[in-house]
């Protein structure tokens, strides 16, 4: 077997079937779009590829199949800020064989060891953490939602045997609209009942300007905190919520503040891959018409988290339970179309966040792990280090 570059258009084709070939037993998978997975290696589109590089392969058997891909990339700017210089890879796939899941490691370590990495980390997405990111480890029973990761069972013992080691992990929970609350968050809500200067509302879409400003205030001090967080720009979260605008609900999409300040959020959309397991993974015309025609008549029954964030002198004042309340209201009084909201994915290495999450819900999704390996065996490992503050 042996691996080739992604380079033209008919080998970018390529990539994107392989997945049909590994996952064509496995009822619950629903593919990425294919067009939203080439804005990732776009350099017009992706904005890393300006501190950053990134390189595709497929791997070829002996007789001619497309057995696997692999990606790897390096943000240089995140890469100096971690103990080793570390690069990434992702878009793994491949059929249940040893030999052709190492032979694909192999091609982006040594790719990104000639480039000076010490560490990759896998599987990841050269964007975003929100989208392709973490390896399915327990909840293969349910189907992926989107643009989050999901892979066949096999793929841990690949991972583990090759020598990747946890990183951290990542935990997705689910929230039944209709189910009571919880004594905790009943407990905690109405101590926030007490406080005053608290207000709740959401998104409207005709203000969309005034809304990405406030999620870039709560987002830029909620997660400064977080190892090599780089803050975002008005322009940028502006344009994030312009992508959004197409399938936002105004009524999933909550702020909250504090005599006037934004504070805190929770961005919800309606959950896409409902829709998206109708048309393949092909956003073309027809694909857009098929998105179209569902997203009306066939509406989804969940909904999930996007992002969620906390100012935080504001987290232990039950402001996540209050919201959560007032989004559970806002849902069964304005609409019976959504059963449940899953929650994706909070890190292991932010406490407090699982904490907070956990007090909204124990009923586990999906949990995945993202992994790390040291080129130099004798290197130390360290896991992802807790956000501080």
């Amino acid at each position: 077997m042996k691996t080739i570059p992604v380079l033209s258009k008919r080998e970018i084709k390529r990539f994107h079937k392989v997945p049909f070939t590994v996952y064509k037993h496995d009822e619950n998978w629903i593919p990425h779009i294919k067009q939203e997975v080439e804005d990732v290696f776009d350099e017009k589109k992706n904005h890393l590829f300006k501190n950053g590089v990134a390189r595709r392969w497929i791997l070829i058997s002996d007789s001619g199949e497309d057995i696997g891909r692999i990606a790897a990339f390096i943000d240089y700017r995140q890469s100096k800020k971690e103990r080793q210089p570390t690069g990434g890879f992702g878009f793994f796939e491949a059929i249940n064989d040893k030999s052709a899941a190492f032979t694909l490691f192999d091609t982006a370590r040594q790719w990104l060891e000639d480039l000076g990495s010490q560490a990759m980390d896998g599987p990841i997405n050269f964007g975003e953490r929100n989208k392709y990111w973490g390896l399915l480890i327990d909840g293969y029973d349910k189907p992926p939602i989107y643009g989050n990761a999901y892979q066949p069972s096999y793929y841990r013992g690949l991972f583990e045997e090759y020598g990747f080691k946890v990183f951290f992990s990542q935990y997705m929970y689910e929230v039944v609209i209709q189910d009571p609350m919880k004594e905790t968050f009943s407990r905690k809500m109405s101590q926030m009942s007490d406080r005053e200067g608290y207000s709740f509302r959401h998104i409207e879409l005709s203000k969309l300007s005034e809304y990405a400003e406030d999620f870039r205030t709560i987002y830029n001090t909620a997660w400064k905190t977080h190892s090599g967080f780089k803050g975002i720009s008005s322009e940028r979260a502006l344009l994030i919520f312009k992508k959004m605008k197409m399938v936002i609900d105004e009524k999933l999409v909550w702020f909250v503040y504090h005599n006037s300040e934004p504070v805190a959020f929770l961005v919800s959309l309606p959950e896409l891959n409902e829709v998206f397991k109708h048309i393949n993974g092909n956003l073309n015309l027809v694909g857009k018409l098929k998105f179209l025609f569902y997203k009306r008549f066939r509406k989804p029954q969940n909904a999930f988290a996007v992002v969620f964030g906390i100012v935080p002198k504001h987290q232990k004042n039950g402001v996540e339970s209050l919201m959560m309340h007032e989004i559970k209201k806002a849902l069964r009084r304005h609409t019976v179309q959504y059963k449940k909201m899953i929650i994706t994915w909070i890190g292991d290495f932010n406490p407090k966040m699982m904490h907070i999450v956990n007090i909204l819900s124990d009923t586990p999704y999906q949990k995945l792990n993202t992994y790390r390996l040291l080129f130099d065996p004798d290197a130390e490992f360290v896991r992802c280090e807790d956000v501080k503050g």
